[in-house]
């Protein structure tokens, strides 16, 4: 083993994640050589600043902040991209491809944005590029697309895959807080950022689908194509009137296959009590990925942070590297096909929903209601009302299977009404 010539790697990026990979790195130096079938060893660490303290046992001599250095290096195997955003890591790792390098990335975003374009070069220079920390942190769901369920047909997934959302939405219904006071609580705690547009708006969760898309379901697919709504707009109440009809919301990346199109969509939905993804709660991720002759698979466990995210990497790493040394680089990801796909528009999208509305309480408003909703196709399943007086009441639906732009149209011509307090809002119900 220590006659075999080493694996040199570059890791692009030296913040938490960074540091955590080294870390990985160090600590289980002798393992990982004997998996991959020799020694790993870093050999350039770029960063911003080389000023700041590194994590332990990161050698001053590896530390630069010129990539031009690092790609002039013809002993390079492996580029390990942790920096995050698109343009300076999106040029990095494709220059890294065209020298043949092997890549491993936890660059959602910029997977998102280019991903497919990104493997084409990676399958035509004949080596990997590795992404299984873009999705899901520690959560092995990449793996199990690429190779576990090959032999199968992904029908549909569904997932929490912000850890930020589920927090703040399971602090809200068991604490009864607003939106505000979620947010401040997961700021304080580290879970939610400063600016948290990405997270809450849902956008994070939508380039998480992107990436899982193309493995569940071959598809090339642009993030903007994919609806996204966030959680902003949900109050204490909507939990409350939730778990009365048997629910609990979650955000959601959805995905399903029909043949002939493809869905995907990302928002807060109702989820039945006896759902499994009802019972994740806090900073946790899960997804449920069904193949056609497997059935449902559930995947769950931490989503971010440094050392989940780390040991993705890591991971990766190990295989990436265990292939150039087998002289098999570029098998993995040649194995990964994709295709265009035609979307689903979310006006016809079909699904169960909740409806609330906050209307003056007199008579004839429930009637003309329902009479909007019936003219859009809707047809109520249960119903509830709360509050009584000169005050406006809650008035709170449930539906059978309708057309979203039925159930959006219907909204539209309700919200007109002088009898409407505020604008009614709707939440689709997950079903299987």
């Amino acid at each position: 083993m220590s006659e075999a010539k080493p694996v040199r790697i570059a890791l692009l990026g030296c913040g938490t994640v960074g540091g955590g990979v080294l870390r990985l790195l160090r600590q289980n130096q002798a393992y990982l050589a004997s998996r991959v079938g020799a020694p790993l060893e870093v050999r350039h660490v770029l960063v911003r600043d080389t000023t700041r303290p590194r994590e332990e046992g990161c050698e001053q001599a590896w530390i630069t902040d010129d990539a031009g250095r690092i790609l002039e290096d013809d002993s390079l195997d492996v580029l390990v991209e942790v920096m995050g955003g698109e343009q300076r890591a999106g040029e990095l790792i494709e220059r890294g491809l065209q020298r043949g390098l092997g890549v491993v990335t936890a660059n959602k975003f910029l997977l998102a944005r280019r991903g497919p374009e990104l493997l084409d070069l990676a399958v035509k220079q004949g080596t990997d590029l590795a992404f299984e920390a873009s999705v899901g942190g520690g959560i092995p769901v990449i793996r199990t697309l690429r190779e576990a369920l090959t032999s199968d047909w992904v029908e549909r997934l569904d997932g929490i895959v912000n850890g930020t959302c589920n927090y703040m939405l399971t602090r809200m219904r068991e604490d009864g807080w607003g939106f505000e006071e979620a947010l401040r609580e997961a700021q304080r705690l580290g879970y939610a950022e400063a600016e948290p547009s990405l997270d809450v708006d849902g956008h994070d969760a939508a380039q998480k689908l992107v990436v899982l898309a193309m493995l569940a379901f071959g598809a090339r697919v642009r993030e903007a194509s994919v609806p996204v709504q966030g959680i902003r707009a949900i109050d204490a109440a909507d939990h409350r009137f939730a778990e009365r009809f048997g629910y609990r919301i979650k955000h959601l990346a959805v995905g399903r296959d029909h043949g002939g199109h493809l869905e995907l969509r990302v928002h807060p939905a109702l989820v039945p009590t006896s759902d499994v993804l009802a019972s994740v709660s806090g900073v946790l991720n899960a997804i449920r990925v069904e193949g056609r002759a497997l059935g449902p698979c559930l995947l769950s466990g931490r989503g971010a942070g440094a050392m989940p995210t780390a040991v993705s990497v890591v991971a990766d790493l190990v295989d990436v590297a265990r292939a150039r040394i087998a002289g098999v680089a570029g098998l993995a990801t040649r194995g990964i096909q994709m295709a265009e796909r035609a979307l689903l528009p979310l006006q016809e999208v079909s699904s169960p929903f909740y409806l609330r509305f906050s209307v003056q309480d007199r008579p004839g408003v429930l009637a003309a209601i329902a009479g909007s909703l019936g003219d859009n196709g809707v047809s109520i399943e249960q119903m509830v009302q709360t509050g009584a007086g000169e005050g406006p009441v809650d008035i709170v639906m449930t539906t059978h299977r309708a057309r979203w732009g039925g159930v959006e149209q219907a909204l539209v011509h309700i919200n007109q009404q002088d009898f409407t307090a505020k604008p009614g809002r709707f939440l689709p119900i997950l079903q299987g």
